[in-house]
């Protein structure tokens, strides 16, 4: 067989590598097909583009929305004073201190007590005052936190706090208003921050002080009656904290009336303090005198009636101790009044020294 026949048997596409086939759509033919294909990839890119802005949008949008969580929160906090734990040594009890000292006692204070150890500290930061001249005492003047105070104080550990410069009228206010919010105190207790904040000039007038501490005047007038009982009749209680309220129009009009009566019925009761109900007291003090020893009720007092003509206005009593309580029920004029005050004075600067 010649060579050329040989050739022509061969199969030289099955031994040449394949060429890839070009579909023809995807070649334009033409100038138009040219233009259009650019224009579609152009489009294409325009789409990926424009998704990517959207996605980075709401990645914007969302930040901004976290932002502005953010910056709500931290208005939330303009203003706030940060705690920080003081030792115990160098705050002092507030003169306005509303706490009695039994409030410190018995299984309720114990509880708490260890409620704050077991926490390590308090978890409710007091609130303290900077003293303005601390010299070698305390530097800081307790405003609202007593048992807290207390508790850390007794525990031997640091008490978390607030300082916040404040004046005596602020400090009673948020006194108030702290406890009142949380247990309240006795109405005797209540009473003493009222009657040492009366004393001291921080408010005028009882009304004036009910309105800034948004409490009732007549329950605040009755917290300042059981505030002024005489020290013995506070002590026949079994605890301040008993003296209630509805108790201080009688246990007043006692004290008003035969006050050395009181003072006689509150120390025969010593020898039965704590066997004695607060109740039964109560009962006790505000009961006739008939029952105690003539030596313990004293004379009667005598009561003068002053009269205009047949009427009668007022009168001048004393008690068993000579003491005068003079009552008017008449209304003076300024000018009257300037008169009875120095006619008063008139006669007390006329006794002997």
């Amino acid at each position: 067989m010649g060579l050329k026949d040989k050739a022509s048997k061969i199969n030289f596409a099955s031994i040449m590598p394949a060429v890839a086939s070009v579909p023809e759509a995807a070649r334009p033919k033409t100038a138009p097909g040219a233009m259009m294909a650019f224009a579609n990839d152009q489009r294409s890119d325009l789409l990926r583009e424009n998704e990517d802005l959207r996605a980075r949008a709401a990645q914007v949008d969302e930040l901004e929305g976290r932002l502005n969580e953010v910056s709500a929160e931290l208005r939330s906090w303009d203003g706030a004073l940060p705690a920080r734990p003081i030792d115990t040594a160098e705050i002092a009890r507030s003169e306005y201190a509303n706490r009695h000292e039994s409030a410190f006692l018995g299984k309720a204070f114990e509880e708490f007590k260890r409620e704050i150890q077991e926490a390590g500290r308090n978890s409710q930061p007091i609130k303290v005052r900077a003293i303005a001249k601390p010299g070698e005492g305390a530097k800081y003047e307790l405003v609202f936190g007593h048992r807290r105070y207390e508790a850390c104080r007794q525990l031997g550990i640091k008490v978390w706090a607030v300082v916040e410069n404040l004046d005596d009228r602020a400090l009673v206010e948020e006194m108030d208003r702290e406890n009142r919010g949380r247990a309240d105190p006795s109405p005797w207790e209540q009473g003493m921050t009222y009657m040492r904040a009366l004393e001291r000039g921080v408010y005028p007038s009882n009304r004036q002080m009910a309105a800034a501490l948004g409490v009732d005047i007549s329950n605040l007038g009755k917290a300042l009656s059981l505030a002024r009982l005489p020290a013995s009749v506070v002590e026949a209680f079994p605890t301040p904290q008993s003296i209630q309220l509805a108790w201080a129009t009688e246990l007043g009009r006692a004290f008003q009336e035969d006050e050395a009566g009181l003072v006689a019925r509150s120390l025969a009761l010593g020898p039965e303090r704590g066997r004695l109900s607060a109740k039964a007291v109560f009962a006790r003090l505000v009961s006739a005198a008939t029952s105690l020893p003539a030596a313990a009720a004293g004379p009667t007092q005598a009561s003068h009636a002053l009269k205009i003509g047949d009427r009668k206005v007022g009168s001048v009593r004393f008690d068993a101790l000579g003491r005068p309580a003079v009552r008017l029920s008449v209304a003076l004029q300024q000018p009257q009044r300037d008169a009875l005050l120095k006619a008063m004075q008139g006669f007390v600067d006329a006794l002997p020294r």
